[in-house]
């Protein structure tokens, strides 16, 4: 990737997320990791978009993965003693409120910028979740998010190099994907309970967006620091990315509903049995 696990880890001065304590906490994050993975599922409709073989191949290797995801997540949840949940209304917005019309846009805002933020998510789990078992599911799942992250990164340079004119639509873009996490850290720091993890959440994302602005750099979709770009160029690349998607929108066919709107209704969601051996979290009274 662009950006190491160092740059990407956020200090969080020891402060722990304890299963039993903290056990309504987790289920709320686990159920946000939940929602993106069966949204991650999606990306089989990007087979229908792959300029090659390569990409193809890809997105066919990531579906899978995402649903080994899916059932990592559910498994987190039984651990907890937790059912499946709906998720915030501001991640279902940067999940599939924003889907990408094209390729060029699923690999820079999907891919490399939104599997960047949950890459970020899962890292600081792993670094304060006091559970062995938990800490093992998601480190062999940060292996695939990393992979997936790199693949959008490269190919979302490959596709400036090819058409340079692209870069202003990708980066409007991701400026709005940037004000959606900003939004859900603003609503953390408003109703957040008193928590050693949970109080330092608003400064967590803060440095999320930091390390997104950073890759968006060394992509090549920014070309100077946000903090120097004019109101009127940001303007005109959101004004540009939103314009070519109402141009778009009459010609896009999409399904009335998506696993994303039906997902805790399913089946293998709703009514899935433990495997034999699997044993929840004891809570102490």
């Amino acid at each position: 990737m662009l950006l190491s696990r160092e740059e990407m880890t956020f200090d969080f001065a020891g402060a722990r997320l304890e299963p039993e304590r903290d056990r309504k906490l987790l289920a709320w994050v686990m159920n946000q990791f939940l929602y993106g993975e069966v949204s991650g599922i999606q990306c089989g409709h990007w087979l229908y978009q792959a300029p090659d073989l390569e990409a193809a191949r890809f997105f066919s290797r990531q579906a899978v993965e995402e649903f080994q995801h899916v059932e990592n997540f559910l498994r987190i949840l039984e651990i907890l003693g937790e059912g499946p949940a709906p998720a915030h209304r501001l991640v279902r917005f940067l999940s599939t409120g924003m889907m990408p019309a094209t390729f060029e846009e699923h690999v820079c805002l999907e891919m490399a910028l939104g599997e960047g933020f949950v890459l970020m998510a899962l890292y600081g789990v792993i670094d304060t979740i006091a559970h062995d078992e938990i800490r093992a599911i998601l480190g062999r799942a940060v292996k695939q998010e990393e992979r997936h992250v790199e693949f959008g990164e490269q190919r979302t340079m490959q596709a400036i190099r090819e058409r340079p004119a692209l870069r202003r639509r990708l980066l409007g873009l991701s400026l709005v994907s940037m004000w959606a996490v900003r939004r859900l850290g603003a609503f953390m720091r408003s109703r957040l309970p008193r928590h050693e993890v949970l109080s330092q959440l608003p400064e967590f994302l803060g440095f999320s967006v930091a390390c997104a602005e950073r890759r968006l750099l060394r992509m090549g979709v920014l070309t100077k620091p946000l903090a120097e770009l004019t109101a009127l160029e940001k303007g005109l690349a959101i004004a540009e990315a939103y314009g070519a998607a109402v141009f778009r929108s009459p010609f896009r066919l999409l399904p009335k509903k998506r696993l994303t709107e039906t997902y805790l209704r399913d089946p293998a969601v709703a009514n899935r049995a433990p495997a034999p051996g699997e044993n929840k979290i004891r809570m102490v009274r």
